[in-house]
């Protein structure tokens, strides 16, 4: 019997969380732009008895990702396929934020899309606040759902001079995931597999931390404050949400996303949390 294959790309807080939840009876390959980040984590987890693969990746070539999803065919059945990486506006420029977090996840979605086995199920990474970023219109949506990915960063929708600042693009970014992953849906569903999105809240990952500990801070600890939760989120929430979504449990659920955020869209959205 052909082992099945776990790939997660993006290793940090986050993608480990997931990589523990979903490790377990399968073969994990984990992948990462950053060599350091990527060889501590192969190492932790080896070491907690995982069975695991490892390969570098710029999720912003396509011959590079392609790459990574020929090595998880070759492993075995490609049975899920998990996305977080990306950068937040604190550690970038727009056009860098633009490549990865929109281009990167188009990519991924294409080329693991030729290779997940039937009955396999990917989860990408998006944002709250991509629930919080002005909705397109129905042109918009058209072009960011079929536009091949190589030429998405090239519509003018996407064009870095529409964006002040790197936190505009990241919103525009993880909401343009999700028409990515509702396109994916289809294109995921003829192989017999399903493909969803996660928008987290504010997480206490290193990138989290970053963001809270910068000019958005207070912005971030009101939103916190005004929440159901009362709380930030923890990368195990992340990974609890991505694992249904995994799960045969979910098996009635693509194209969809899930919003993980302790209650902060809800509050913004029915005037509870004012930000000023």
């Amino acid at each position: 019997m052909s082992q099945h294959i776990a790939v997660v790309i993006g290793v940090g807080g986050m993608g480990q969380a997931i990589a523990r939840r979903v490790g377990p009876g399968t073969h994990l390959l984990l992948a990462d732009f950053n060599e350091e980040t990527l060889e501590t984590a192969t190492g932790q987890l080896r070491g907690e008895g995982y069975e695991v693969t490892s390969q570098t990746v710029d999720v912003t070539s396509r011959e590079s990702v392609a790459a990574l999803a020929k090595r998880a065919a070759s492993l075995g059945e490609v049975r899920y396929v998990v996305h977080t990486a990306g950068l937040s506006p604190a550690q970038a420029p727009v056009p860098a934020i633009l490549a990865v977090d929109l281009l990167g996840v188009a990519l991924a979605a294409e080329e693991f899309g030729e290779v997940v086995a039937p009955g396999g199920a990917g989860v990408v990474i998006a944002s709250m606040a991509g629930h919080n970023y002005p909705p397109f219109s129905p042109e918009q949506t058209l072009e960011l759902a079929t536009t091949p990915a190589d030429e998405l960063l090239g519509l003018p929708v996407a064009n870095p001079d529409n964006f002040p600042h790197g936190g505009a693009a990241y919103a525009f970014a993880k909401r343009a995931n999700l028409v990515r992953v509702q396109a994916a849906s289809v294109t995921w569903g003829a192989r017999g597999a399903r493909i969803n999105a996660i928008s987290p809240g504010h997480i206490a990952t290193p990138m989290g931390n970053t963001e809270s500990g910068g000019a958005n801070g207070a912005i971030i600890q009101a939103m916190i404050d005004g929440s159901n939760a009362k709380r930030e989120g923890t990368p195990a929430d992340i990974a609890r949400a991505a694992e249904f979504l995994l799960s045969p449990g979910a098996r009635f659920i693509s194209g969809s996303d899930m919003l993980v955020d302790g209650g902060v869209i809800a509050a913004l959205q029915t005037g509870h949390i004012t930000l000023r």
